[in-house]
């Protein structure tokens, strides 16, 4: 299978510096799609950019601090380009997290809600996993029930959001990728996820702007 490449109109690419530890991998990753993206928390080269991406790795509580003192939050939420959020980062664009009692940034509807541990289902949910598709989107293009996606998490957006696209099964089915107008999120991490994390992300990139 070769590399997917990303569309040439990707144009200017930015991701947020939300402080999180995958931002290397995730450059690396959009490197390999033959796209260059600034990572940074200046709120015009945000503003101007054609393709956006907020990841997050790490505490809902933290990163939404940093996004408030860098005065972020508006200058995300009056985007138009298409955004991706990653992992936290998806979660972090729904109303409210249980995580910290975390107001969100408010462009998706819903809660997050804190994963119940089970018996053979520890909580952080950890591993790779294939997702089922709920509806037919540009994000999902050439992508299948065999293909493999790798999650790192505590919590979870439900299954029953109506921006969701694809679910995953964890014991029950979450949410596992999630899309309203521009604002698009996984909550697994494209950047570890090989060929079929590459083929999500040039995907994003080719979303019409």
């Amino acid at each position: 299978m070769r590399q997917p490449q990303a569309a040439n109109s990707a144009g200017h690419v930015v991701v947020v510096d939300s402080g999180g530890a995958n931002l290397a991998s995730l450059g690396y990753a959009l490197e390999r799609l033959g796209v260059t993206a600034r990572v940074t928390t200046d709120a015009n080269v945000i503003s101007s950019a054609e393709r956006v991406l907020l990841p997050g790795v790490g505490n809902a509580v933290a990163i939404m601090q940093r996004l408030e003192e860098r005065a972020l939050i508006p200058i995300i939420r009056a985007l138009t380009a298409p955004v991706l959020g990653i992992c936290l980062g998806m979660q972090l664009m729904f109303e409210h997290s249980a995580e910290g009692n975390t107001t969100g940034l408010g462009l998706l509807p819903g809660r997050i809600e804190r994963m119940p541990a089970a018996a053979g289902r520890p909580v952080p949910h950890m591993g790779w996993n294939t997702l089922q598709r709920k509806r037919d989107d540009p994000l999902l293009h050439r992508l299948t029930d065999e293909d493999w996606f790798y999650f790192v998490h505590g919590y979870y957006a439900p299954a029953t959001v109506n921006s969701v696209i694809a679910t995953v099964e964890y014991g029950e089915q979450y949410a596992a990728v999630v899309r309203h107008k521009n604002f698009c999120g996984v909550q697994f991490h494209p950047e570890r996820s090989g060929k079929s994390g590459a083929r999500l992300l040039a995907n994003f990139m080719a979303l019409a702007n």
